[in-house]
């Protein structure tokens, strides 16, 4: 069962050699043994084009439509470029997931203005953007870089050429957009070059159109075919796993991630979608051992040696699949203590207390995972269930009559409780992309803390520590670099989202509307629309809840939260299901 956002929408962090970023985003993460030590690349005093880098499509500023995949073609080349230099770089699927947060179409074409809202939103410096022309024949592109902040819009570089030398043509350009940033930046551009891998024109367009395939088959048969053109190109097989992925062909899946190699970026991401898959074919033994080497690469490729919630989860699963238990509800308590809202961990921990026959235990796991998640109807089913099996017939009913109060007559009526609890079990398919932001940004965060005066820390640096400091439940250090935030930028919407969850978490609805409110008062957004919605709910405020997911719908029609947040309201369509969880501001 998921109900986050996917690590596949995340930041893509390289380092030099190792895979790094595998670490992270994109990924899933993890990994065998080899325990290539993964290090963050962060912002230098003396470096200035270390940074985030969001990359937005270029312009296809000529008359032929033909060369239109060029547009995500030359994003999808200057975020392997930057990956593969060290730098951090948000994926193109993090891309599109901001512009829906917005409403924006993933075709419109952006002002540099609402392309540094949403680098602002995503804490990013840097901003890449860019145009290109051809005739057929002759290629031009143009190149952008917009810091932002203080935002500054760097001169234009151009270069041009034969077509078929546009991967020469872009790696060039990559190259002098890092030196023009920083004129101290340490590679030559033979030095640069080393670090990617040459790739055929023809296997690069075959990956880029599956990539921006929305239908399945186009989709494999493009991604099959740069593989064929490409057989050493570990991007290309990571994608195909990933399609197969999609449609749950896990020995297809598993067949394209194992062609990953240790030291690419997608290697991580490609290992945790292998220990998934080995647990949707109910092999938990191997599920266990590779979970268990997610965990140990994951301790020490990032900054603080913490682990991972959803690792932990889908580690503890596999060994209750095999009666290990003490050491599956040992990680699945770790998970629950690092994510203290998430209501899974709970949840399976009571399906192993009611498999050990301890119903009481079961029903207290159960009604700590319904008062997490107040929404999810399955867990007041189990909750029920378990009540009636330790015999507590009267609580039972009580529970059952409030929840047929809250979700209706059928509210229920999906859930049976039958001998076997194992389809119940709520693996984690994908890592949550900002928890292991937060890890691998807490290097940055005790570098500034232990360098720089507080004078020149920016306010993306308190956000950071913030964020960090919200992950592992700190509520007052994150308040205070909240507020060290909104000191330096008394607009600062982030800043006002993290109070808000803080207020949340510590029960002031109150503190939280106004905090939501201050935010969208600087710039509205879906997301905050929603999250005000669900705060507005929680306080039994129906009315301004609807209206606010309203809002949230006008801005952008098509944000999957909204439209569950709404359907799930007294009276909306689908009131019995479920509304999304709140993102971590």
């Amino acid at each position: 069962m998921v109900r986050r956002g996917g690590i596949r929408e995340f930041l893509i962090v390289a380092a030099s050699g190792v895979f790094l970023s595998c670490l992270f985003f994109p990924a899933a993460i993890s990994a065998l043994p080899q325990s290539a030590q993964a290090v963050a690349t962060t912002p230098a005093a003396g470096n200035a084009s270390h940074g985030i880098y969001l990359v937005f499509p270029f312009e296809n500023a000529g008359g032929s439509s033909r060369l239109d995949w060029l547009s995500e073609g030359l994003e999808e080349l200057t975020i392997q470029g930057l990956s593969g230099a060290g730098e951090q770089v948000y994926s193109h699927a993090g891309r599109l997931g901001e512009l829906e947060r917005y409403g924006i179409p993933a075709t419109a074409k952006l002002s540099r203005a609402t392309m540094l809202h949403v680098a602002e939103d995503l804490d990013a410096d840097f901003v890449v953007f860019g145009s290109y022309s051809s005739d057929g024949k002759k290629l031009d592109i143009e190149c952008r870089l917009l810091r932002v902040n203080p935002p500054a819009l760097l001169p234009a570089l151009r270069e041009s050429g034969p077509l078929e030398n546009l991967m020469d043509l872009h790696e060039k350009l990559t190259w002098r957009m890092l030196s023009a940033n920083d004129h101290a930046y340490p590679l030559n551009l033979r030095e640069f070059s080393k670090k990617h891998k040459a790739i055929r024109l023809d296997a690069f367009e075959h990956y880029v159109r599956g990539l921006s395939s929305n239908d399945e088959e186009p989709r494999l048969r493009e991604l099959r075919e740069a593989a064929r053109l490409e057989p050493d190109w570990a991007e290309a097989d990571f994608a195909l796993g990933e399609a197969y992925f999609t449609r749950r062909d896990c020995d297809s899946a598993m067949t394209w991630y194992s062609r990953v190699p240790k030291t690419n970026d997608r290697y991580a991401e490609a290992l945790y979608s292998t220990g998934v898959c080995q647990l949707l074919l109910n092999k938990p033994d191997r599920a266990e051992e590779t979970f268990a080497a997610v965990q140990i690469l994951l301790r020490t490729g990032n900054a603080t040696g913490v682990d991972f919630p959803e690792v932990l989860n889908n580690l503890g699963i596999a060994r209750a699949r095999q009666d290990k238990f003490p050491a599956a509800q040992a990680d699945l308590r770790r998970a629950s203590a690092l994510d203290p809202d998430e209501d899974d961990y709970p949840f399976n921990l009571g399906l192993i207390a009611m498999r050990q026959g301890d119903f009481k235990g079961a029903a207290v796991l159960f009604r700590e995972a319904s008062e997490r998640e107040p929404d999810i109807p399955e867990d007041h089913a189990l909750l029920i269930a378990a009540l009636e099996k330790a015999g507590n017939k009267e609580e039972a009913e009580q529970e059952r009559n409030s929840v047929i109060e809250e979700f209706g007559p059928n509210g229920l009526a999906a859930v049976r409780v039958g001998d076997s609890l194992a389809h119940f079990e709520r693996v984690a398919t994908e890592l949550d992309p900002e928890t292991l932001r937060f890890e691998m940004e807490s290097a940055e965060s005790s570098a500034a803390t232990s360098g720089a005066a507080d004078a020149q820390v920016t306010p993306s640096v308190h956000l950071r520590r913030a964020r960090q400091e919200l992950s592992e439940g700190r509520l007052d250090t994150a308040e205070r670099e909240y507020r060290a935030a909104l000191a330096v930028d008394k607009s600062n919407p982030a800043a006002h989202l993290g109070l808000a969850e803080i207020a949340r978490r510590q029960g002031k609805l109150d503190d939280s509307v106004k905090e939501l409110q201050a935010a969208l008062a600087v710039r509205e957004s879906a997301a905050a629309h929603s999250t005000l919605a669900r705060v507005y709910l929680e306080q039994k405020k129906i009315a301004l809840a609807r209206a606010e997911a309203e809002r949230a719908l006008k801005l952008a029609p098509n944000y999957a939260e909204a439209k569950q947040l709404l359907e799930h309201l007294p009276g909306g369509k689908g009131a019995a299901s479920a509304p999304p969880k709140g993102d971590t501001p």
